[in-house]
């Protein structure tokens, strides 16, 4: 990194472009992300949800590259999968140098734990879940990631967390204790490369309201489901839908 200072003070205005104004704390621990690591906002290498730091399964690739990693193995754990009720368990192990022991991750998904936003996914989940907690553990980071994050079970009351990750989230006017509407808009953005102006112009068609912001609740998130859903089936259809509203978000004042 050949200007630190500079790279940091980009990365926190783009931070607070796309979140807002961050907090002091907040600030900090991007900064320390930046340097120790050389994550970074543009690239989608961080999530900030609820004035908390989360770092991306990109992000955490991202820097297996650039510390030359040799090799990540994967393999699921039989005795603990059970595919009729989608519960899957792998074990990653990530090896840092040739000849190196590695360093070993296990991550679980079911319905129970991930966001009605990827029910049906819970097999990938649980495999990349695996890869993030071994990457972590080879190089230091100790920020639980995004794809890690449990949802609030709405029978029992039972969040999944990692060992290192924050208390569950406040409500936030959620009843399940998921994250924001806002904050899992901005992760489907960030996921799939999507234009976050196009998608908002799109979400107010959806919900049939002059902007996103005057939807009902129910109406947003039945959207941020059916953009999921068309972002993991058809993520170029679901483009060409968004391009759509382009000459609409152009000439808006």
């Amino acid at each position: 990194m050949k200007n630190p200072s500079k790279c940091v003070t980009s990365n926190i205005r783009l931070a607070a472009a796309v979140w807002g104004p961050l907090s002091k704390s907040a600030r900090i621990g991007l900064r320390e992300l930046i340097t120790r690591h050389g994550l970074s906002v543009a690239g989608g290498d961080v999530q900030l949800l609820n004035d908390r730091w989360y770092v991306t399964h990109a992000g955490l690739i991202g820097l297996a590259k650039r510390k030359h990693c040799t090799g990540i193995s994967v393999q699921q754990v039989s005795d603990y999968c059970d595919p009729a009720t989608c519960r899957w368990v792998f074990k990653a192990t990530v090896f840092k140098r040739l000849g190196s022991k590695g360093f070993v991750g296990y991550g679980d998904a079911d319905p129970s734990n991930v966001s009605l936003m990827v029910q049906g996914a819970e097999l990938r989940i649980a495999e990349t879940r695996a890869v993030n907690r071994a990457l972590r553990k080879a190089y230091g980071i100790g920020l639980c990631s995004v794809e890690e994050l449990g949802s609030l079970s709405r029978s029992t009351g039972r969040t999944t967390t990692d060992e290192r990750s924050p208390k569950p989230y406040p409500q936030n006017g959620s009843s399940n204790g998921q994250p924001r509407l806002r904050d899992q808009l901005c992760v489907l953005i960030r996921q799939y490369g999507l234009d976050p102006n196009l998608v908002k112009a799109y979400a107010a068609d959806f919900c049939g309201t002059a902007t996103l912001k005057d939807a009902s609740r129910d109406l947003v998130e039945s959207f941020i489901s059916h953009l999921a859903t068309s972002a993991k089936e058809n993520r170029d259809g679901l483009v060409c839908k968004l391009n759509s509203y382009a000459q609409s978000v152009e000439v808006k004042p």
